[in-house]
């Protein structure tokens, strides 16, 4: 079983201590968040747990866990996001700098090969040009090149629950001038451009992610591992088979473009109704 944690919400960056309480305890429960009544027991013991994938916009909190995790003989990677945006998109994270130089410091502690660097979503607006990210794009490249093999990327999404007047669909010209830009410099930097549930981009150079990588798990867990694809994801989605164990509506990064919440104020009751020593990450 691979355990994702989380796509619902940041757990390395909120919820670490109550992440390791579980991995102590050996198991965490979870809820289905179309049916809150179905509830699961989800082993955390490593005999069980064939990867755990951790998805974060800065993995400062758990970086002094990871040890602890190495000890139990857990395996592991991060999906790590670092955009170029400032505190109006996403309001609530420490200066990109900070959370850069935490991004090399995780790379060099546990291996280039175990952090996936995430340049998403793409957001172009008047602020925001094409322009823009080809700078910001190489020169976070140029930054992060001795620390990943991987770049995943992706244009916003416009789910219905996202409304703000920095958030607009690219237009055709602009994803493929800036797909081609992205492919051409992550290469240039020694990794590989993919691309999350993004149809069209392989011509201009960008591949297929595979965020729930069943052959990068398979050398992290070093052999061979019956896994299967994920058909609960979007279309599109080269994921294999995980188990989530966050819930939606608890991240307070803040990020104005996220779909997985509802609005600051249900985030921050939900938040509220956390408990770090608790089973479930909100009651």
């Amino acid at each position: 079983m691979v355990i994702s944690a989380s796509r619902r919400t940041d757990i390395p960056c909120y919820y670490s201590k109550w992440f390791m309480e579980r991995i102590r305890a050996g198991y965490v429960m979870t809820k289905n968040p179309m049916n809150p009544a179905q509830i699961k027991r989800v082993s955390l013991d490593p005999k069980d747990t064939q990867c755990i994938v951790f998805w974060t916009k800065d993995a400062k909190n758990i970086m002094p866990d990871l040890k602890e995790l190495d000890d139990i003989g857990h395996k592991y990677y991060f999906q790590f996001t670092v955009t170029p945006y400032d505190n109006t998109y996403e309001r609530n994270l420490r200066p990109k700098k900070d959370i850069e130089r935490s991004f090399i410091e995780l790379s060099d502690m546990i291996g280039r090969e175990k952090v996936i660097w995430r340049y998403d979503p793409i957001i172009i607006n008047d602020y925001m040009t094409v322009d823009g990210h080809k700078k910001q794009f190489e020169q976070m490249a140029k930054l992060f090149e001795k620390h990943i093999d991987t770049v995943t990327v992706s244009f916003v999404d416009l789910y219905k629950r996202i409304s703000s007047p920095l958030i607009r669909e690219a237009s055709e010209n602009e994803r493929a001038e800036l797909s081609r830009f992205i492919a051409d410099c992550a290469k240039a930097h020694g990794m590989k451009a993919v691309s999350c549930c993004e149809n069209g981009l392989s011509q201009y150079g960008i591949g297929q992610a595979h965020c729930i990588d069943a052959n990068l798990i398979e050398r992290i867990a070093g052999r061979k591992l019956d896994l299967l694809p994920d058909k609960n994801q979007r279309k599109g989605c080269g994921c294999a088979e995980s188990v989530d164990i966050g819930a939606y509506d608890t991240c307070l990064n803040g990020c104005i473009y996220c779909y997985a919440c509802h609005g600051d104020h249900v985030q921050k009751k939900n938040a509220a109704r956390h408990d770090p020593h608790g089973e479930f990450l909100i009651i």
